[in-house]
């Protein structure tokens, strides 16, 4: 059963990996591939929990997807700051990771609360 976060983190991964083709025809390509990796993994890691082993194996792969969101806040922030992303697309798709970020963190609270 896909849940809002897996589908939000499915519409990011795909925002990503459209930018990551932008970048590279402007010959931006090492920046762009870090950033295609972190924000392709929130998804995958996502969907990967739903089929963890344990309560705690699901935490550990949502607390992995809230590490790589923040690694690609990190890359899009560069990104932004070299002139590489306008404001107007940067803005967007930062305020995209921002509410996955957001999520992440509360869901993973509410499942550690129930331990």
């Amino acid at each position: 059963m896909k849940s809002l976060m897996q589908d939000k983190s499915y519409a990011f991964a795909v925002r990503i990996v459209k930018l990551s083709k932008y970048l590279n025809e402007n010959k931006e390509f090492v920046l762009s591939k870090q950033l295609l990796r972190s924000g392709t993994a929130v998804g995958a890691l996502l969907r990967e929990a739903e089929f963890a082993q344990s309560t705690a194996d699901f935490i550990s792969k949502q607390s992995i997807a809230l590490k790589e969101a923040n690694e690609t806040i990190y890359w899009l922030d560069l990104l932004h700051d070299t002139d590489y992303l306008e404001s107007k697309l940067f803005e967007s798709i930062v305020a995209d990771c921002k509410e996955l970020v957001a999520m992440l963190i509360s869901s993973i609270k509410k499942l550690k609360n129930k331990k």
